[in-house]
């Protein structure tokens, strides 16, 4: 299952639920407002290491672009949309809202 993020780690807690219940190797796709959870150095960088180690976290380039983000956590992949579709085509998609 392809979980999905685009909310704000800072004002919801999707990303915490999410990481609650998806299985060992989901991947989670971070975009929009939810690539603010793989900025380097940010208070929830030690939740995002550790969901590193049971799953492949990947955020959308151009919205870490577009929000400033020039730090992010190593060992998430940044990637574009081809990658967001291509990983939807893999995987059934649950979205966390």
């Amino acid at each position: 299952m392809l979980h999905t993020i685009n909310k704000s780690p800072f004002l919801y807690r999707n990303l915490e639920s999410c990481l609650r219940f998806a299985k060992q190797g989901d991947p989670i796709m971070l975009y929009e407002d939810g690539i603010y959870a793989v900025t380097s150095g940010s208070k929830i960088q030690s939740i995002v290491i550790e969901a590193l180690k049971k799953h492949p976290i990947y955020a959308i380039e151009a919205d870490v672009k577009a929000r400033g983000i020039t730090k992010v956590i190593e060992g998430v992949y940044l990637c574009d949309y081809f990658c967001f579709v291509a990983l939807a085509e893999q995987h059934k998609v649950y979205p966390w809202f």
